[in-house]
């Protein structure tokens, strides 16, 4: 069984026009056309049970109708869907009360498009109410094409907020933040409390033996699989924790079972 707990599609009326400014930011080649649809069709051909949907408010604006059409995804198909909230918004408190009153199964934060270092202050308040609604949060972490010379989500802004919210359940993607693993494994990697680390668009990018070191010390009941998709084939991911020298029970752990836990659900 396998849970991908980082992808991406967009609603069939901005989808196109997302998809383009993203190919053209990323220079990456998608392996989905970015739709939902697309995005099924990739899980069906790839062998996932699951996805969870990471839609993200690039504008205060965007709360409303992002949340919306997650909520309105959400459980169809394999499809577990987070929602998202705008750290500019004066009414984000309140659209996390609507997150989880919707049943969505979390929220997304990405710091570069939404341009907040992860540890601003001014993100407290936010972090304080995921904690209390018990709504966990998947942070971008690390590089971003987006921001190439900035990173907003550092390794060692990180393990401030978790420090300082330890009874939040965290998802750093990219394996606790994209080619920024050094200091993933020194300060992120051990760490006490819900802190989990995606393993998205991180096949080919990551030497085994950094990945082991990062896995060991973490613990493989706290990786996810995850692809980014449509950015990655979660095939090849699948594939790479497949070829670690771990026990079959981590690597069940890895694709679907620490999943499962997060979101509380049986496939």
């Amino acid at each position: 069984m396998y849970i991908d707990f980082h992808t991406h599609a967009f609603a069939d009326k901005i989808v196109k026009k997302a998809m383009e400014n993203l190919t053209a930011t990323s220079g990456l080649k998608p392996c989905t056309d970015g739709s939902l649809k697309g995005l099924k069709e990739k899980m069906k051909s790839s062998g996932i049970d699951a996805a969870v949907l990471l839609p993200i408010a690039t504008k205060p604006s965007q709360q409303e109708v992002i949340n919306s059409w997650a909520a309105e995804i959400n459980g169809k198909d394999g499809i577990c869907a987070f929602g998202s909230v705008h750290p500019d918004a004066p009414d984000a408190l309140d659209y996390l009360e609507k997150i989880k009153a919707t049943g969505l199964h979390g929220v997304k934060l990405h710091p570069d498009y939404q341009n907040f270092p992860v540890e601003d202050e001014k993100l407290f308040p936010i972090y304080q109410k995921c904690t209390e609604l018990n709504l966990p949060v998947t942070f971008h972490a690390g590089y971003d094409p987006l921001s190439p010379d900035l990173i907003h989500a550092t390794p060692q802004g990180l393990l401030k907020v978790c420090e300082a919210f330890p009874d939040m359940t965290i998802i750093l993607a990219h394996l606790g933040g994209m080619y920024r693993w050094e200091g993933v494994e020194r300060l992120i990697a051990g760490k006490p409390g819900n802190i989990y680390l995606d393993l998205a668009v991180t096949a080919g990018e990551i030497g085994e033996k950094q990945l082991m070191r990062i896995i060991s010390k973490h613990g493989a009941d706290r990786i996810l699989l995850g692809s980014d998709c449509p950015w990655d084939d979660p095939a090849n991911e699948i594939k790479m924790v497949e070829k670690l020298p771990l026990s079959r029970e981590e690597k069940d752990m890895i694709f679907y079972k620490n999943a499962q836990k997060i979101l509380k659900i049986e496939l």
